[in-house]
């Protein structure tokens, strides 16, 4: 299979793509044409369809599409200039090469995370723990293969669990080399920190914004599912939970990133940190790993603010 990340300029191909988004747009002369974004497991790719002609047949978004294609360049990014196209039959495609998945084994994480979970010493926090993450198959389920983001960082199956279980060992790190700090109550706040993405967005293949995700948010709903489950365990202290809330609702660390609170404790400073810290390493991780051409130079990035360069292995 000719997968994304392997396309070169001038190459002409066949291959079938998930198409994950499709526009009718308008040139400037006033033709119309068709405006996609293709997807395979090892990434996305612009696509145009710019002669709608007899060999271009019908087709929607979320459909898996059989293209022949040139592999061309728009400002620096590679794109399909698409000159057939038609819906690709059952038995054609095998949908695992079209979903992106963790490079680690999403069950050796599940483990590692229920081992965390047993050494949380406060019987009301591994109670709260364990109503989600071992007595709730189905959210459980859920957890294991969501993603962590629509893009950025993580964006893939088991993008969720990868993240938190990062954001949680860092935190470990934390309340081992800091003993101000409250164990249980971070750990537990990290792995909780981005429970409300299982609901901000949709399963794959779409993994999109859903409407509860546009109007409320992540931390706003994980704060709230958090609160909600707590409720339900008798004699639970409301302190706790308004300092486990606070770390949920601070974990971004600044009102401009979208926290609705900045850290007021100290475990929810820590937990913005680690949190900041995994993000931003996975995120440098992927555009290391996109650099095809191996350049030293990878462009500006937006999310940095700052033109990005790979680091040179002197010996």
């Amino acid at each position: 299979m000719n997968y994304i990340n392997s396309l070169r300029e001038g190459e002409m191909i066949s291959e079938i793509y998930f198409c994950k988004t499709k526009s009718n747009a308008l040139t400037k002369s006033g033709k119309t044409y068709y405006s996609m974004t293709l997807q395979d497991r090892t990434g996305k790719i612009d696509a145009k369809i710019w002669d709608l002609n007899n060999g271009i047949g019908h087709f929607e978004p979320m459909d898996y599409i059989k293209v022949e294609a040139q592999v061309t360049s728009f400002n620096n990014t590679l794109q399909l200039n698409v000159r057939r196209v038609r819906k690709a039959d059952e038995g054609e495609y095998d949908v695992s090469d079209y979903l992106p998945c963790s490079s680690k084994n999403i069950e050796d994480m599940y483990t590692e995370l229920l081992n965390i979970i047993n050494s949380i010493e406060n019987q009301y926090l591994k109670r709260l723990l364990s109503l989600f993450f071992i007595d709730d198959k189905e959210f459980v389920k859920q957890f294991k293969n969501h993603s962590a983001a629509k893009s950025i960082h993580h964006g893939f199956i088991g993008g969720l669990m990868e993240h938190t279980l990062s954001v949680t060992k860092l935190c470990a790190y934390y309340a081992e080399n800091y003993p101000v700090l409250n164990r249980d109550l971070l750990l537990t706040a990290a792995i909780f920190h981005d429970i409300g993405k299982v609901y901000e967005i949709s399963d794959f293949p779409v993994n999109d914004y859903t409407d509860e995700g546009q109007l409320l948010g992540h931390i706003v709903m994980g704060a709230m599912i958090v609160r909600d489950k707590a409720k339900e365990i008798e004699g639970f202290p409301n302190v706790l939970l308004n300092e486990l809330q606070h770390c949920i609702l601070s974990h971004h660390g600044e009102l401009e990133y979208g926290s609705p609170k900045k850290p007021a404790l100290i475990e929810a400073v820590a937990l913005s940190f680690a949190d900041n810290t995994d993000a931003k390493i996975q995120t440098f991780t992927e555009l290391l790993n996109s650099n095809k051409d191996n350049t030293n130079w990878l462009g500006y990035n937006k999310f940095f603010e700052s033109n990005l360069r790979a680091t040179k292995n002197i010996k």
